[in-house]
């Protein structure tokens, strides 16, 4: 499995949502319904399963499925 497709599952978790329809443009939110707290333990969950460390600074940021992937590659590339 692709860590496209790892992340994409672990989302899917959270809204409902057959993974292979997820998109990169669609965003948290509006288009996959996370509430907050779904959004966190979401980032929890990608803290553990991928190992590595999120700022709230690069959060802030983070509105669609592809702006996550880009940010958790480069996570993993500068460990």
């Amino acid at each position: 499995m692709t860590q496209e497709m790892q992340f994409k599952e672990i989302v899917a978790q959270y809204c409902n949502m057959d993974p292979e329809k997820i998109t990169n443009d669609m965003r948290f939110r509006e288009d996959l319904g996370f509430s907050s707290l779904d959004f966190m333990s979401f980032l929890g969950e990608l803290e553990d399963t991928f190992d590595i460390e999120l700022e709230e600074e690069n959060l802030v940021q983070i509105l669609t499925v592809a702006e996550a992937l880009e940010l958790l590659e480069r996570l993993q590339e500068e460990a």
